[in-house]
């Protein structure tokens, strides 16, 4: 097919909204080499490159001359709605089957059948969906023109813990008929992620690939190793920066907590995260409308976001590899002159990496536990079924589930909500890769932690881990942001870690199975269930959790700063009815460590305490069980009340920590089945959130 380069250019001017826009370096050249069908291309250039007006170009010129549609994977649909805008501005008909819009399917199916789509774009989970393969890809299957690989890069062994479903698309495009144009489209491959990606779509691979450098980028690290400092760095700093940007965060409550931290000090941020949900749309426009200073954003927040006046990009803690890194800062500064991109190194980033980096495969165990127990299911377990026969969470169950069923051949398969055992053995190429990535992300975390402790060349520092030149590296020229901190606004800071509280829902229904030993299923009566309740803090973080982690592993006391911080709790909470007497969880390894922090609560109060509840069995702690289930059948049988009449008035119920709630919501049931009036729970700490 003949490539017309007038048409082209006219699409750049419609996509792009500027009348006298013309191609970037090897951007036509990229769309020529698509259209004329010169085989299959990898496009690797910068973020706010243009990618997207490659395929969108390309394809556009193909359904012009009488082609089929394209189909594009991508990771990240719900961040490209900017782009599929783009694609409507030149005419481009896109359409997008996901997991969140399923009432949608039959109607874009239809329109795909009619011809009425020029480009589907799709998740990479949608290859391991049976009715999306057979009733929408089967059907378009002969007829497609292009398919395009967005984010090509989680196609390597780099990208599986992101997006473990780019793995099927190995097997797909070595099925692909020689007709099929293939594009895949990244910013960031090194040579390691480049030779996984020759070793997937082919030899015969050719590669677009532009310079590294950002030379609008002014990079620069600085050590604050505690959460206070960096608050108030961020409170002091954030305000005197020129323009709107993004500040990344390793977890969910980290991007919570900062956000809430800088709306008490008057700066517009909002957070930003998986949990965020419907609400993704509305922050990402808010951010480009400039009606907040900044996003506090977890990674949730990444590649396809394009903001091109974005004039920071903050991280609060470093990241674990300098892929990662680069994809992050480089939405800062693509339409400016210069643009800040800093990273404020903190003493828990290493552990929070650790647990990425040790959680991203299941152990030889957790597959072994889950292997053994489909094995003595011949007609499959659904996952609650697992979680009820191995000592695994529903998270670690399901992340061994799919990782497995993704190897070829796969020992596991899917019907309908069962998983069950193939013929196939796992092999030792998945410990393998397995091993040998670990390895790499623990070199990654290294190199990470080498750039946080540079004074300068920090953009030539990035472009040589990623296998560019160096030498081309020419970074923006900025005044550099302080490195010292106001030591009020730390005080501040700490007395805001020190304020904040959890909420703690009460549940509402009984495990599946019930607590046979109790005789207790289904729904929670009213009368029986706990009230809302309030945890101090996370365990372990900043503010008190590391004080109730003193108190527990090292002193063996609760110190009596926590009691004051939770009467200060109970008063900005205000419970209704207002608690008349307080008592404890009990336990045996540790029989007087809660009991002494629930008498000195109790006195503060100016309220009696009871010892109202005992433990009558030897179990395995809470702790050592990991999943809801385990946990709740743990605790059949194990508490009962000490008195057969207790005061009648609404109640205190005091705990070190929480997690999965059974154990207050059974001691509830207890205590108001022998005639204690509401229970709230006030506890210590709530278990902590990698991310």
């Amino acid at each position: 097919m003949s490539y017309d380069s007038q048409r082209a250019l006219a699409l750049l001017r419609l996509g792009s909204g500027h009348p006298a826009a013309g191609f970037r370096d090897g951007q036509e050249d990229a769309i020529r080499h698509v259209v004329e069908g010169r085989g299959r291309l990898l496009v690797v250039q910068k973020t706010g490159w243009g990618k997207s007006f490659v395929y969108f170009i390309a394809i556009k010129l193909l359904r012009e001359a009488g082609s089929g549609p394209a189909v594009l994977i991508s990771p990240l649909l719900s961040l490209m709605r900017n782009q599929i805008a783009a694609a409507g501005r030149m005419g481009v008909r896109a359409a997008t089957i996901n997991s969140d819009n399923q009432d949608e399917w039959a109607t874009v199916e239809a329109a795909l059948q009619r011809g009425e789509v020029d480009i589907l774009l799709v998740s990479p989970e949608s290859l391991a969906n049976a009715r999306f393969r057979t009733g929408v890809l089967a059907g378009v299957a002969a007829t497609i023109a292009l398919l395009v690989i967005d984010e090509a890069h989680c196609i390597s062994d780099w990208g599986h813990d992101f997006r473990p479903h780019y793995r099927l698309l190995e097997r797909l495009v070595q099925t692909l008929p020689a007709s099929v144009r293939l594009l895949a489209t990244t910013a960031t491959a090194n040579n390691r992620v480049m030779d996984d990606l020759r070793a997937v779509l082919g030899p015969g691979l050719g590669v677009s690939r532009g310079d590294l450098n950002r030379p609008t980028l002014a990079l620069q690290t600085l050590r604050l190793t505690s959460q206070a400092e960096r608050l108030a760095w961020l409170a002091e700093q954030v305000p005197l920066l020129p323009g709107h940007g993004i500040i990344y965060t390793l977890t969910v409550r980290d991007a919570e907590q900062v956000a809430d931290w800088l709306r008490s000090r008057g700066v517009a941020a909002e957070s930003y995260t998986g949990e965020s949900g419907s609400g993704r749309a509305g922050l990402e426009q808010a951010l480009l409308d400039n009606r907040v200073k900044a996003l506090v954003a977890t990674t949730a927040l990444g590649m396809g976001f394009d903001k091109p006046d974005l004039a920071f990009v903050i991280h609060y803690q470093t990241p674990g590899s300098v892929v990662a890194y680069y994809q992050q800062v480089g939405r800062a500064g693509r339409a400016l002159s210069a643009a800040y991109g800093i990273v404020l190194s903190g003493s828990e980033e290493t552990e929070i990496t650790d647990y990425f980096i040790e959680s991203a495969f299941p152990s030889r165990d957790e597959a072994q536990q889950v292997l053994t127990a489909l094995a003595s299911a011949p007609r499959g377990l659904s996952v609650p079924e697992l979680q009820a026969r191995v000592n695994l969470s529903k998270g670690r169950i399901e992340k061994t589930m799919t990782l497995l069923s993704l190897e070829s051949p796969t020992p596991i398969t899917k019907r309908g909500s069962k998983w069950q055992l193939t013929a196939a053995p796992l092999g030792d190429g998945f410990w393998q890769r397995a091993e040998r990535l670990t390895e790499q992300r623990r070199h990654e975390q290294l190199r990470m932690q080498e750039y946080v402790s540079l004074t300068s060349g920090h953009m030539a520092f990035l472009i040589r881990a990623l296998d560019g030149d160096p030498e081309a590296s020419r970074p923006a020229v900025l005044p550099p942001l302080p490195a010292t901190v106001d030591e009020s606004l730390v005080r501040a800071a700490v007395a805001f870690l020190r304020r904040t509280s959890l909420p703690i829902e009460p549940r509402l229904q009984w495990p599946a199975g019930g607590l046979p030993r109790s005789g207790l299923s289904g729904r929670i009566a009213v009368g029986r269930q706990a009230q809302p309740g309030r945890a101090l803090c996370l365990y372990g973080d900043a503010g008190w959790g590391r004080l109730v982690q003193q108190g527990k592993c090292q002193d063996r006391r609760f110190a009596d700063d926590l009691v004051t911080a939770c009467v200060q709790v109970l008063r900005e909470w205000q419970p209704l009815p207002a608690p008349v007497w307080v008592t404890c969880i009990p336990s045996r390894r540790h029989p007087d460590l809660v009991p002494d922090f629930a008498r000195r609560l109790a006195a503060a109060l100016g309220l009696p305490f009871l010892v109202a509840l005992e433990k009558t069995a030897e179990r395995p702690e809470q702790r050592t069980l990991a999943n809801s289930l385990q946990q709740a059948r743990n605790l059949d049988g194990s508490l009962a009340v000490v008195s057969p009449r207790l005061p009648a008035g609404p109640v205190l119920l005091v705990d070190d920590g929480v997690d999965s709630r059974w154990t207050l919501t059974v001691a509830a049931a207890l205590l108001r089945a022998h005639g204690a009036g509401a229970v709230f729970p006030l506890v210590l700490a709530q278990a902590g959130r990698a991310g």
